[in-house]
């Protein structure tokens, strides 16, 4: 009798609920990759419904930070606090309302690639 089966089962069943709560960022780098252009940032922006929250370049809701400017208010050249913050919000700030959407490198990339286009062109 092949009494490991429902022990395979299960484990399946762990990894998988594994890959769709937390999945490992190699795995969102592998599955979720773009082209990390602010062209691309902008279709993200969209695609996730960035703006149902937050207000960029004066389009968009107001319920959350208004992203205008945001790259520029950032000390940190790199924008490590952001690109935190795009990888996992609950884990910079606990109680925040915002979603993690699970988004690759690349992904970050190509938001902040964005954000920093829209910052330039506001201060023009």
């Amino acid at each position: 009798m092949r009494r490991w089966i429902p022990y395979v089962v299960i484990a399946i069943i762990i990894i998988a609920a594994w890959f769709i709560i937390a999945p490992p960022r190699i795995w969102l780098n592998m599955t979720k990759s773009v082209e990390p252009t602010a062209q691309m940032g902008e279709q993200l922006v969209a695609e996730y419904g960035c703006r149902g929250c937050h207000r960029i370049g004066g389009e968009g809701a107001i319920k959350a930070t208004d992203l205008t400017g945001i790259t520029q208010r950032v000390a940190d050249p790199a924008l490590v606090p952001l690109r935190l913050w795009l990888q996992n919000p609950k884990g910079v700030k606990p109680n925040t309302a915002m979603p993690n959407f699970h988004l690759s490198d690349s992904e970050i990339d190509a938001i902040l690639a964005y954000l920093v286009q829209a910052d330039a062109a506001a201060a023009n």
